[in-house]
């Protein structure tokens, strides 16, 4: 096993090719900077040669950029044999690497390009020849590989060693449709590095069977110098090996040191999210928002007497938190520590009545945030919560040719001062909530009054719902100290839903300031 193993990302190639996925250029550029100057992985791989006039602007403004970084050879574009079209396409746009697309089985070969075996290797060579004439540098991918060597491995073999003397720096292996157990996987990599110790070799996987993350680190056990990954397993089908996986278990499980910063994957696992449009799974290892939640009181208390259900796989090594969830399975200690979260102090007393109505609504199916509590205090202690802010107008008016306009008028209750203000505004905005939310901001200005920063935006109608379906909107506030809370609204209209959201997180930050004093 290799102690070092270069990572390479093709999150912008092959993670693109995920239904429904296409990124803009500055989508592209914004990526590619994280994975290369925060995440630091070795290589990524940004497109495909020849696919569109988008694509040539996005490859044409990662190249320029990387080159005033002074990191072009870490970008690769994927290229085809057909000898100097892929190459002239990559030379112009100033690219220095091309990750070649060969044919490494024979089902392949025969039935797609419908050439023979000494065919297609003249063509390869014919390819990287002309790249070497032009300084470019050439990998090769076997496209289809796993089968290759499961029916086809004499061919596998004729490639090679047919190649092995060219100038092609990595020699790419690709479980194309994600059909390899992981003793295949071991078996047929050791074979091969037996074969040519001197070649370097990659392992790109795929997960159809689920096993694409043990896969990779099989491939390196067996001694793979390099592996290929996607941010949140993105690609076609059931996707890549996720890279925030991958790096986990080759620090945890093989002990190896890269030069990835663990603390930055999540930052792109979310920037990838929002860029895509495909949510990450709520239990997705590393990056999913429930990963790092216990929902089990027996947790909660175990984790408060001495951190008994923790492991190295801790959410500060990904600049996250753990939290605690509440609802019917919720103990004492679920409590406290959302109680903590929102600095707000109970009695013994008062916490045994709380806790017993998040059990009753838990009972009930009803979803509980940490934002939900001081409501639910409110409610349970008999001190009705007078709101502080109170939305007596909104008006939002939106049409195809203008910028949405919205007028807010909210009554304040200046408790500080024993005296109400009617607050009025109006402004212009992205979409109705956006003008919204300026508005308010306005509002905030006048009164001083500190607002927290949306992170997150989800609405969910039922399913089978018609056009007059209730929608609930869940938004995700971050607040002061890294600390962040939820807010819900319910409406048939999704705009109405985000603001009643947007009206409980006013009141919320009101409730707790006037705890902190008392």
């Amino acid at each position: 096993m290799n102690k070092e193993i270069e990572i390479m990302d093709t999150t912008l190639r092959d993670g693109e090719q995920m239904k429904g996925v296409s990124y803009s250029p500055q989508e592209k550029l914004t990526i590619a900077k994280i994975l290369l100057e925060e995440v630091k992985v070795d290589r990524i791989e940004i497109a495909s040669a020849k696919v569109s006039k988008g694509e040539e602007q996005s490859v044409a403004e990662i190249i320029d950029w990387a080159k005033k970084m002074n990191c072009v050879e870490k970008i690769e574009i994927l290229g085809f044999v057909d000898k100097t079209e892929s190459i002239d396409w990559i030379n112009n746009l100033g690219g220095k690497v091309m990750n070649i697309l060969s044919k490494g089985s024979m089902n392949h070969l025969t039935n797609q390009l419908r050439k023979t075996k000494e065919q297609h290797v003249q063509d390869i060579k014919e390819t990287v020849a002309y790249a070497n004439k032009k300084g470019i540098t050439c990998n090769i991918y076997f496209e289809d590989w796993s089968q290759g060597m499961i029916n086809s491995r004499d061919y596998v073999y004729y490639l090679l060693n047919s190649l092995q003397e060219e100038s092609i720096k990595r020699f790419m292996l690709p479980d194309t449709l994600g059909i390899l157990y992981s003793s295949q996987v071991s078996e047929f990599i050791k074979e091969i590095l037996a074969r040519y110790p001197n070649l370097h070799f990659d392992f790109h996987a795929h997960n159809d069977y689920g096993v694409a993350t043990a896969n990779t680190l099989i491939a390196v056990e067996a001694g793979i110098k390099g592996v290929h990954c996607t941010v949140n397993g993105m690609g076609e089908r059931t996707g890549n090996a996720p890279l925030e996986e991958v790096v986990v278990g080759l620090h945890d499980f093989l002990k190896i040191k890269t030069g990835i910063e663990e603390k930055c994957l999540f930052h792109l696992s979310k920037t990838v999210e929002a860029f895509s449009g495909q949510r990450i799974a709520f239990n997705k290892p590393i990056s999913g928002s429930n990963v790092f939640t216990q929902t089990a009181g027996i947790h909660a208390d175990g984790d408060k007497k001495g951190n008994l259900y923790v492991t190295s796989l801790f959410p500060e090594r990904f600049n996250r938190k753990r939290q605690y969830s509440l609802g019917k399975l919720s103990g004492k200690s679920n409590l406290e520590y959302n109680l903590e979260e929102i600095d707000i102090e109970l009695t013994k007393a008062q916490k045994k009545r709380v806790l017993e109505r998040i059990i009753e609504l838990g009972d009930r199916k009803e979803t509980i945030t940490t934002g939900d509590l001081p409501y639910i205090i409110s409610d349970v202690l008999e001190t009705p919560q007078e709101k502080t802010f109170k939305l007596e107008l909104c008006n939002i008016v939106t049409s195809m040719e203008l910028r949405p306009i919205a007028v807010v008028k909210l009554l304040y209750k200046d408790k500080g001062k024993n005296k109400e203000m009617q607050l009025e505004e109006s402004a212009q905005g992205d979409g109705g909530y956006d003008a919204f939310m300026n508005a308010i901001g306005k509002i905030a200005k006048k009164i001083n009054y500190p607002l927290p920063i949306l992170l997150d935006y989800t609405v969910n109608i039922p399913p089978g719902g018609k056009t007059d379906a209730l929608v609930q909107c869940t938004i995700t506030w971050g607040w002061q100290n890294h600390k962040t809370f939820i807010t819900k609204g319910v409406n048939p209209d999704q705009v109405l839903a985000a603001i009643e959201a947007t009206e409980k997180m006013l009141n919320i930050i009101a409730f707790q300031k006037k705890e902190n004093k008392g």
